[in-house]
């Protein structure tokens, strides 16, 4: 009999039934005045959950449609953007940005630290900069980016937004949207929030939607606030045709979230990716985002010497574990273990028996 296997990726994440029940529900019309309803109490209760008085979207699409929405919002042909890279989604951001004939001045550090706030505060001071981006936990490093402390000091430049790619955080870490001085805040059904991929998910303060009134007319059509807004404040009306079941799936998401309580739900992110990666290093890995900084969601492991990356996973995942390999440079010396969503006490012990297992196989034939 084969193991079942959970799959603990940076995302997708393992769901729980509830939400898989939403998934299976009859079809209904997107004009049914239930569905409208429910759409209405989903996008009411995202903004509660994330502390702000903006605007939130919910659209068919990923992370990635997320983070050209927000660039395409805020900015146009011949504007500064700086962009704060801890990894490889960060430099996504470059490609979109190039991509819209942008200027983009990119603060990087290496793989498992970050950007120092003095360095961003240094860059601020040298052009006016139209946004600037960061990815809270960037998935090829497992870091977590302060974005608190970016926001204060973002205060000080009142012209320039600030744009948190939240895909690996938003629904794990904590995040305090209005609080926070964020002005874009962007992510996707599939991570933290425990729901199939499908949906985009962006929040905008009132200052990026004074942005977007001051472009006029944007080369960008689905990506567009303006074609979204009147949807998004009123469900009835039509623009492209909603995602029924997605949408039922997030709402019950959200509840589970209200019904665990939003601190307590960041608490427990926190306890529990400390204690998996302190049980790893226990077992003689190391972990690759610095201890200051490390990530909630999600933890990049490094090997030991003698432990082949292909076979560990392979053989992983016989014992019921799929995790991912390393990006970039760290493809080969590393495994990318996702603790997000919705997962309990006894799948965190399943991964880490299994990699028990695992570690005995492999080390019976070195």
């Amino acid at each position: 009999m084969k193991n079942r296997k959970l799959v603990m990726i940076p995302g997708p994440t393992p769901g729980v039934e509830s939400i898989h029940t939403q998934m299976g529900r009859e079809v209904c019309s997107f004009k049914d005045p239930d569905f409208i309803e429910d759409f209405k109490g989903l996008l009411h209760d995202l903004k509660i959950f994330i502390r702000t008085q903006g605007e939130c979207f919910v659209v068919a699409g990923t992370g990635t449609l997320a983070m050209e929405m927000a660039i395409a919002n805020t900015s146009k042909v011949g504007d500064n953007i700086l962009i704060i890279s801890h990894g490889y989604f960060g430099d996504r951001f470059t490609e979109l940005c190039e991509r819209k004939k942008l200027y983009c001045d990119v603060l990087s550090c290496p793989w498992g630290e970050t950007v120092p706030l003095e360095k961003i505060e240094a860059k601020l001071n040298e052009k006016n900069y139209a946004a600037v981006t960061v990815t809270h936990v960037d998935t090829s490093t497992g870091v977590a980016a302060d974005i608190d402390g970016i926001g204060k000091l973002l205060k000080s430049y009142e012209d320039t937004l600030f744009i948190v790619d939240g895909v690996c955080a938003t629904a794990g870490e904590r995040t305090l949207m209005d609080e926070m001085n964020i002005d874009v805040l962007l992510t996707g059904s599939q991570k933290a929030f425990g729901v199939s991929p499908g949906l985009a998910i962006v929040w905008a303060s009132s200052n990026a939607l004074k942005r977007r009134k001051s472009l006029g007319t944007i080369p960008e059509y689905y990506a567009d606030f303006e074609n979204w807004l009147p949807i998004m404040n009123d469900p009835s009306k039509y623009f492209g045709t909603p995602p029924i079941h997605l949408i039922w799936a997030l709402k019950e998401s959200v509840q589970i979230i209200f019904e665990e309580g939003v601190d307590k739900r960041y608490d427990r992110h926190l306890k529990d990716a400390r204690h998996i990666q302190n049980a790893l290093e226990n077992k003689g890995f190391t972990i690759l985002a610095d201890a200051s900084h490390r990530a909630v969601t999600l933890t990049n492991v490094m090997y030991p010497d003698g432990i082949d990356d292909a076979l560990f996973r392979t053989t992983l995942a016989e014992e019921g574990i799929v995790v991912a390999g390393g990006l970039g440079n760290y493809a080969g010396k590393l495994f990318r273990l996702g603790h997000m969503g919705n997962i309990d006490q006894h799948t965190i012990s399943s991964v880490l028996a299994a990699i028990d297992r695992t570690l005995a196989r492999i080390q019976s034939h070195i």
